[in-house]
C-alpha cells in the first residue's frame, strides 16, 4: 500500500477546481465527490487523502504538518507568511488586491490616512513602503461600507470584477498585488514525500502550461 499524501483543499468553488486538477494529475479520489458531509476522503491505490478546510486554514494545515500539501490564495501567503514552500501558480481563481475609493477621492498626505481591511499586513506594508502615515480599520465584512459612511477613507480588499464597488459608487485606484491560487508544500514533507509531491507537481505543472496555450490561441 502507497503511502498516504495529505492534500488540505480550500472548501467551496476554488477547491473543487483545484480537486479536478488534482485528479487528472493522477490523485484522483471519487469518494470526494460524494454529497455526504465527511470532511476526510482517501484513496489507498492512489495514495491520496484529501480534507477539506477553510480556505485562511490551509497554510496552518500545511505548515504544521497536518497536510503535505495545500493549495492557498496568494493573499493568504502574503498575510500570514507561514513557513511553507511555495511550488506553483496554478493560475485559477485570478483576482487583484486593490485599494479602493469612493469615486472623486483624492487623497490628502498631510493627513494620516484612515485604512478598512481584513489584510492588516499586506496593508501596512504596501503603505510602508510608500512612507505613508495611516490607521488601519480592521473588518471582516461588508468593507466596502466603510468609506460609505466615512468610517474610513479608502479600503483594501480583494477586487475579482469589480461590481461590488461599482454597485456602491467606489472604484480601484491602485493595484497592490495580482492574487491567485498557489501549490503549497510543507517543508520536511517535501524532503520525504518528495517523488509524490514531484509528480503531482508536474502533472499539475503541464495543465497550467496547457491552459496557458490555449489561452494564448483564443
Amino acid at each position: 500500500m502507497k503511502e498516504f499524501l495529505n492534500v488540505a483543499l480550500p472548501k467551496g468553488r476554488l477547491g473543487e477546481r483545484v480537486y479536478a486538477m488534482f485528479a487528472q494529475a493522477g490523485f484522483p479520489c471519487e469518494e470526494l465527490l460524494d454529497p455526504k458531509r465527511k470532511l476526510i476522503f482517501e484513496n489507498p491505490e492512489a495514495g491520496v487523502r484529501y480534507f477539506w478546510v477553510k480556505p485562511s486554514d490551509v497554510p496552518v494545515y500545511v505548515e504544521r504538518g497536518a497536510a503535505d500539501v495545500g493549495v492557498a490564495g496568494k493573499d493568504i501567503l502574503l498575510e500570514y507568511g507561514p513557513e511553507v514552500y511555495e511550488l506553483l501558480d496554478l493560475n485559477i481563481g485570478r483576482c487583484r488586491m486593490c485599494v479602493a475609493a469612493k469615486n472623486g477621492f483624492r487623497d490628502d498626505p498631510e493627513r494620516t490616512l484612515r485604512v478598512a481591511t481584513e489584510f492588516p499586513h499586506i496593508t501596512r506594508t504596501y503603505y510602508t513602503a510608500r512612507s505613508r502615515d495611516i490607521d488601519i480599520i480592521r473588518l471582516h465584512g461588508s468593507i466596502e461600507i466603510a468609506p460609505i459612511l466615512d468610517l474610513t477613507d479608502v479600503i483594501v480588499d480583494i477586487v475579482e470584477t469589480g461590481t461590488t464597488l461599482r454597485e456602491n459608487d467606489l472604484t480601484p485606484i491602485e493595484t497592490i498585488v495580482p492574487i491567485s491560487a498557489r501549490l503549497i508544500a510543507n517543508k520536511v514533507s517535501f524532503q520525504f514525500k518528495h517523488k509524490a509531491i514531484q509528480t503531482l507537481y508536474e502533472g499539475l505543472k503541464e495543465q497550467v502550461a496547457a491552459q496557458e496555450k490555449e489561452a494564448e490561441e483564443t
